[in-house]
Formats: structure tokens, C-alpha cells, sequence
């Protein structure tokens, strides 16, 4: 569900510029108008069964309860084309090594990309920097990965905000994959404001975190998501993770539904299940209804 909600904390934002908060903006898009019209709900849902995707199911595989009540779902889609966020720290610790292997892995995943994905690459460090806007021409987004370059302090979740932002913009699956090495040293928005941001998102988000435990903030923006937070003891693996986060997304399937027998308005808790299969399943556990 495409949610009007976005532009109250879009505009914080820009304004952090003006209120001389830490975190500044260069080259973000212009706050979209989402319908908060839409009923439908569309929920990224991630069956694996031994580690590995499940494949050939169909809507009438799926159980969806929201809050208690059992939903028709009406689509079960699979392959889809992609948009490919990914949101960068580059504060000035990712240097040397840090950044060859980040640059990397990047480039893993713009090969990986199909025909109809699109991409995004966002930076962040003291300032939020779009360095590539969403795009289907994957070259022109590879030709900015030299370019990285580590300075500053880390705006994480003023990036991450960005990041869903961008998310947003389209009305096709988005992947937001988010890189950081650090803790938040300069952020404007607040954790538990972009937290509460996502419940009203499409956007899946997926962290990786290198250099101790992902901070609280990216393992709860994941699980709020639908997505995952992933810890590595250093870069080295980066390449290997971020492809594995791509392949992962793209195996995921999309239910849709209209909700039925349910209040309007509020948080609506989800459960999605498989019936019949010993299977694990992976979803958002809820989303933020205005109507």
C-alpha cells in the first residue's frame, strides 16, 4: 500500500538542513503524493523450506490472517521485476579495504540485475547523497561505484528514511538493501519515527552491519519490513551477502488481498502460513492502515 505519510518526515528532513540539524540532503527526489485511497494490501512473503526458496505455489496455498480473520488472497505473484535500493554508509571509516570490498559488492549485484530491474544507489554519511536515482540503464548506476569515497560521521537512519523514500516512488517490488559499519553519529530523524514509517511501506529492507551487532534500529526497520538484519565480522563477505540478499528478495512472493470483516484504521497484525507444508515463512507481521 502506497501511504500519504511519507511526506510529513520527507519534510522534516529538508528542513534539518534549515534548522542546522547534523544530517544534510544533495539530489533527492521531490516528495510524491501516495494515495491513501488504495485497500488492497500487498504483503513480500519468503517460504523456504531447508534454507532454500519454495517454489509453484499459488494463492490458494497461502493462509493470511489480519488481525484474527482469515482473508481471500487473491494473487500470489512471483517473478516480478525489481527496484534495487541500495543505501551506503560511507562515513569515513569505510576506506581501504572497507571500500574495495563494498564497491565489490555492489557491482555483484548490478550484474545480477535482470532485464526490468532497476536500480538506486544512495550514500550516506554526515550528508544524504543521491548518487544514482532509480534507473533502469544499471551502467550509468555502476559508473558512480568508483567514484565511493568515505568522509564524515554516519547518518544512518536519516539514510534509511531516504532510502524508503525512494522506495516509494514506484509502484513495482522495492529492495532496500542497507549497508552500515557503524553506530548513527549524526542523524536528524529519530529511530523510532522511520520505524513507524515503514509499517505504512511496499518496501522490503534488508541491513548488513559489519564491525559488531547491527544497532537496534536496522534489526527492528527488518523486522518491521518483512526484511532481515545480518551481521558479518567484516567486509570480506559482502559480496557473497549481497547477492544472496538479491537472490532471496527475487524468490519471495506477493499476496495481495482485500481486507475483509476487519476495522479500518490502526495497526493490523498479519500471519501468513502455508497450508499443509512443514515450511518457514517470512512476512511483515503487520501494516498501518489510515482508512
Amino acid at each position: 500500500m502506497k501511504r500519504a505519510a511519507f511526506a510529513p518526515l520527507a519534510a522534516c528532513l529538508a528542513l534539518s538542513v534549515v534548522a542546522g540539524g547534523d544530517a544534510r540532503t544533495s539530489g533527492l527526489p521531490q516528495v510524491p503524493r501516495f494515495s491513501s485511497a488504495v485497500e488492497a494490501v500487498r504483503v513480500d512473503v519468503l517460504v523456504t523450506a531447508g534454507g532454500k526458496p519454495v517454489r509453484g505455489l499459488t494463492a490458494g496455498d497461502f493462509e493470511v490472517l489480519d488481525n484474527g480473520v482469515r482473508q481471500t488472497v487473491d494473487v500470489a505473484a512471483f517473478a516480478q521485476p525489481l527496484n534495487v535500493i541500495l543505501a551506503l554508509d560511507m562515513s569515513a571509516s569505510v576506506a581501504g579495504a572497507r571500500l574495495s570490498d563494498l564497491q565489490r559488492a555492489i557491482r555483484m549485484v548490478l550484474g545480477d540485475l535482470r532485464g526490468g530491474d532497476r536500480a538506486a544507489l544512495l550514500q550516506f554519511s554526515h550528508m544524504v547523497t543521491l548518487a544514482a536515482d532509480l534507473t533502469g540503464d544499471v551502467e550509468r548506476v555502476g559508473s558512480v561505484v568508483d567514484r565511493l569515497t568515505g568522509r564524515g560521521e554516519t547518518a544512518l537512519v536519516d539514510g534509511a528514511y531516504a532510502a524508503l523514500l525512494l522506495g516509494e516512488q514506484d509502484a513495482g517490488r522495492s529492495l532496500v538493501m542497507i549497508f552500515s559499519d557503524g553506530l548513527d553519529t549524526s542523524s536528524w530523524l529519530t529511530p523510532g519515527a522511520v520505524v513507524s514509517i515503514a509499517r505504512r511501506s511496499d518496501v522490503v529492507a534488508y541491513a548488513v552491519s559489519t564491525g559488531g551487532p547491527a544497532p537496534p534500529f536496522l534489526r527492528d526497520l527488518a523486522e518491521t519490513t518483512g526484511g532481515r538484519s545480518i551481521d558479518l565480522s567484516s567486509t570480506k563477505a559482502l559480496s557473497e551477502t549481497f547477492v544472496g540478499i538479491l537472490d532471496e528478495f527475487r524468490g519471495r512472493y506477493v499476496l495481495g488481498f482485500t481486507p475483509q470483516g476487519t476495522a479500518r484504521g490502526g495497526w493490523h497484525r498479519l500471519q501468513v502460513r502455508v497450508k499443509g507444508r512443514s515450511v518457514s515463512v517470512r512476512a511483515r507481521p503487520g501494516y498501518q492502515s489510515s482508512r
